[in-house]
């Protein structure tokens, strides 16, 4: 008895200085979050833009499998395209967005979604709510109209709608990182995303029936399953489905990265990798295949700037190269492995696009596609720097130590 006593005793105090422990830590995290949040508002107060721009390409449309892929790395150009493609639709638009900013361009696409419905077409759009929390709800606010609906995807359910797909007519399509807003058509944001124009629209007209028929409420009416209307594994599209607890993005990325002999070449808004996705990454090093991860310098969200850093060290000591995007909010989600492979989406290479949110990224396997993929991330690379591997190792003990207080934070972002 008296021996169980002791251990019960014992149980409970370790539990005490357990709970203790966790206390301090969280505040020490709290505090160190605060610091760099004031910090880095006074930065962007104080900043002006250095850059009038930065390096582009023009855009080579690759055609795969009887589909038609074009890419953008301007948002001007792109919401052009769209918008010209939402007063062509005859049938029907789909279009999906994780924030959708009431500023001017988002207004252009809402009187362009309800002329279209004027027109007769039928009209859904989806926004996660969410993201939208600081937009003038007024904005969302949409006439009865029998050929327009709208799901406003609800705060309380698990995993953010952090897609972004338009379908036109089932025969044009978009998808990639972009968000709707004047944000993103200025020279501080640098994103990627693509068109395309036959067969494969369906991989992003699937996404978004499957997404609008699961979460609609009964008062909107639900979308038809029509089927692929053909199957070729050139181009698919691969979704991340929180409620079904399906990840496919994560796995076509380490599926990827486990085949690569020659290179690897990464673009990521906020780059904080698992352990298997890092565990890839390395092991494609120890291969010899070069491998390149391209990250802002200075992102939008700083405590993920700083949550990132603390899992530079191993992949630069591996040989991988890491670079940071300079004075340009650099937002794209895209990677090419082996010149053969390449993907282009909504997910970052962090937990909550892997394992948290709903995401679609396209996967191509294509020569000419991926050659193209390239060509961007050659033409990002003349505005980044390279991190040297022993100025990082010799980085001071203050950067080192907030670096690992914040990196357990990695699993909730």
């Amino acid at each position: 008895m008296r021996v169980w006593r002791t251990a019960r005793r014992t149980g409970w105090r370790m539990w005490g200085a357990a709970k203790t422990t966790a206390a301090v830590l969280a505040a020490c995290q709290a505090s160190a979050i605060a610091g760099l949040v004031i910090v880095d508002q006074l930065r962007k107060m104080r900043s002006t833009p250095t850059l009038e721009g930065y390096p582009t390409v023009d855009p080579e449309p690759a055609e795969v499998a009887g589909t038609t892929i074009e890419s953008y790395m301007e948002g001007d150009a792109l919401y052009a395209d769209m918008l010209a493609a939402i007063q062509q639709a005859n049938h029907h638009v789909y279009f999906e967005t994780f924030i959708w900013k009431g500023d001017s361009v988002g207004h252009r696409f809402k009187e362009a979604f309800l002329e279209a419905a004027n027109r007769g077409v039928e009209v859904y759009l989806i926004y996660d709510a969410f993201a939208n929390l600081v937009v003038d709800p007024r904005f969302f606010r949409f006439p009865r109209h029998p050929h327009l609906h709208v799901l406003r995807y609800p705060l309380a359910h698990t995993g953010r709608d952090h897609r972004k797909i338009l379908v036109i007519d089932g025969t044009c399509g978009f998808v990639g990182g972009y968000n709707i807003g004047d944000t993103y058509t200025t020279t501080q944001w640098r994103d990627t995303h693509v068109q395309l124009r036959g067969p494969a629209v369906w991989e992003l007209e699937n996404a978004f029936v499957d997404f609008w028929n699961t979460h609609r409420p009964r008062r909107l009416p639900p979308l038809p399953d029509t089927g692929a209307r053909s199957w070729d594994t050139r181009i698919s599209a691969s979704l991340n489905d929180p409620k079904r607890m399906l990840f496919p993005v994560r796995g076509l990325y380490i599926d990827a990265l486990e085949r690569a002999t020659t290179s690897v070449n990464i673009t990521s808004a906020y780059f904080i990798p698992d352990r298997v996705i890092q565990k890839a990454l390395l092991d494609a090093a120890k291969r010899g295949a070069k491998v390149r991860v391209l990250v802002p310098e200075k992102s939008n969200h700083v405590i993920a700037d700083w949550v990132s850093r603390a899992y530079m060290t191993d992949l630069l000591r591996a040989g991988v190269e890491l670079w940071l995007y300079r004075d340009v909010m650099i937002h794209a989600k895209t990677a090419v492995v082996d010149g053969r492979w390449a993907t282009v989406g909504t997910a970052n290479i962090d937990r909550l696009s892997m394992t948290g949110n709903y995401e679609i990224n396209l996967q191509v396997v294509d020569p000419d596609m991926a050659a193209h993929m390239e060509e961007i991330f050659e033409a990002d690379l003349t505005n980044a720097t390279r991190v040297d591997v022993d100025r990082w190792l010799s980085r001071s003990l203050a950067r080192q130590a907030l670096e690992r207080l914040l990196k357990p934070l990695g699993w909730l972002i």
